[in-house]
């Protein structure tokens, strides 16, 4: 198990490296000069020096990495253009929101998604498995924001049980920060539970053939205890590793949802200093998403043995 975690987490280090090089260069490749683009119409030639001069910009591609990723791993991303914040405690502040979102999503999909499609799995064939897979497969077709336009437009301006502007923390106001999220968390769990479903019903039509299920039910055991004590766990590997990719998949493109209900959180950060050309803000964004869809799936990879222990053999 130790050899397990500790080649994973090896594997993991040059992935991030080759996150950081990526994210580098895409900067580099965006057409135009990053400089003249920042400054607008302050651009002066003695404006773009002093501000190459700044930002590293002068120095030579190979020397400005190293100085940037350096930068980086004591945890400075920079400084903001437009506001002169420090990156990285706005990215993680903004970070917080996303965070909850997603994470609430995900937990009450995977709640709802994996016993549905244990069901459908133990029922197949039948009109159980058919409702399952028919509710899965039109939720998995409708795009998040379409979605999201209509739960804005039905429960938000027609009857106008929820509000549809704006953010609460629940640091600030519980109740009033459960009704700002309930929207954009459903949307998600409609939309997400979709493959959870199909994947867990998969997995588990495969297990429910495997002989130690047919020993089970042998022994006289009820077809609850062989589902939930026998067959739970194994069926349930594949469609964890399928939860982590999309939990980093959400923290990577939370940015629609949050758009369609003007959530202060990560994406929305990205989307607004793509707008104002804010390069340092662009990049640390860029850069920490990609950190963390890393890190969720390295957490993924040193889970599952605990659900198949073959894998860390």
């Amino acid at each position: 198990m130790l050899r397990f975690i500790l080649t994973r987490t090896a594997f993991a280090l040059p992935t991030l490296l080759i996150v950081a090089v990526t994210v580098f260069a895409l900067m580099r490749f965006v057409p135009g000069d990053p400089t003249t683009v920042m400054l607008g119409d302050l651009a002066t030639p003695e404006n773009v020096a002093a501000m190459n001069k700044r930002l590293g910009l002068d120095q030579p591609i190979p020397w400005q990495f190293v100085t940037w990723l350096g930068n980086v791993v004591r945890g400075d991303f920079g400084l903001s253009i437009v506001s002169g914040q420090a990156v990285l405690p706005l990215i993680v502040e903004r970070f917080r929101v996303s965070a909850t979102i997603v994470l609430v999503a995900v937990a009450l999909a995977t709640l709802i998604a994996v016993p549905a499609g244990m069901l459908a799995a133990w029922r197949q064939d039948r009109f159980t498995d058919l409702a399952v897979i028919a509710t899965s497969t039109v939720f998995l077709s409708i795009p998040s924001f379409w979605l999201g336009l209509m739960l804005l437009l039905v429960f938000g301006l027609n009857l106008g049980w929820l509000p549809i502007v704006g953010y609460v923390p629940f640091a600030e106001n519980f109740g009033s920060a459960l009704l700002y999220i309930l929207m954009p968390v459903a949307t998600l769990v409609l939309v997400e539970s979709g493959p959870v479903a199909r994947m867990t019903r998969a997995s588990t039509i495969e297990v429910a053939r495997l002989d130690y299920i047919t020993h089970a039910r042998a022994k006289g055991l009820s077809e609850p205890a062989v589902m939930w004590r026998h067959a739970f766990k194994n069926a349930f590997a594949p469609t964890w590793t399928l939860i982590g990719l999309i939990l980093g998949s959400l923290l990577a493109n939370i940015a629609v949802i949050e758009t369609v209900f003007t959530i202060p959180g990560i994406g929305r950060l990205m989307i607004d200093a793509i707008s104002a050309r804010d390069y340092p803000i662009v990049q640390g964004c860029m850069l920490f998403v990609a950190l963390i869809y890393v890190v969720v799936n390295l957490i993924v990879d040193l889970i599952y043995p605990l659900l198949d222990p073959r894998v860390a053999a």
